[in-house]
């Protein structure tokens, strides 16, 4: 079945809630479902995310095998394998949604805040250069504070993880035609959502290409 952007969503936002609630369907995950995906796919969204252990997104969501094209790294940072793999799921396999899915206590959040104290030891070259995007999401966070006269080592991570999802999103439309073409052509939405650790729940931030106004899951 076809999806709209905003029905996709909405099933997402559904999956949830069964999951908050303790009541999840655990759909599409037995041996017939299996068979029937050997030779297709048609995911009804495509999510990005955090690699943190603790942000597994079909359990998230109450999804199963053939729901979701999933991508992940460390700060659900992008780059030309993200980018690639993004458009595939759009061009290709036809998704009607990209969920963007950031968390609170991302290691990679607070990597890059403690980067910026000089006194802070360097990281290894590889490390650094994962978490260096998220930098100026730090520092635009403690400028914020200094602004309202607070003092900037009291940035949180909560709101740098909450600027970098949107720098995140900003990065896939600018650097992706392909993406912003599907969107304008009503083809395509996407969500920018933080997910909580202790409630699980997933609560929008930036929303682009839906049909109304969406509630947080």
């Amino acid at each position: 079945m076809n999806m709209t952007p905003t029905e996709a969503w909405a099933d997402m936002v559904a999956g949830n809630t069964r999951f908050v609630d303790g009541d999840p369907a655990h759909p599409h995950q037995d041996v017939r479902r299996r068979a029937d995906l050997a030779s297709f796919q048609t995911p009804s969204a495509a999510l990005f995310g955090c690699s943190d252990s603790r942000l597994a997104a079909e359990i998230i969501f109450d999804k199963g095998l053939g729901d979701l094209f999933v991508i992940r790294n460390a700060g659900q940072v992008t780059g030309q394998s993200i980018m690639g793999s993004l458009e595939y799921a759009v061009e290709v396999l036809g998704v009607p949604l990209i969920v963007v899915l950031a968390h609170d206590e991302c290691g990679a959040v607070r990597a890059a805040i403690d980067s910026v104290d000089p006194d802070s030891p360097l990281l290894p070259p590889n490390i650094w250069r994962q978490i260096s995007s998220i930098v100026p999401a730090v520092r635009r966070a403690r400028l914020e504070l200094s602004e309202k006269g607070e003092d900037p080592e009291g940035v949180s991570s909560w709101r740098v993880g909450q600027l970098h999802l949107r720098d995140t999103i900003t990065s896939i439309l600018q650097s992706s035609e392909l993406i912003s073409d599907a969107i304008a052509e009503g083809r395509l939405g996407i969500v920018g959502a933080n997910y909580r650790l202790a409630e699980g729940t997933v609560v929008p931030d930036v929303v682009l290409g839906l049909e109304a106004p969406v509630a947080s899951a």
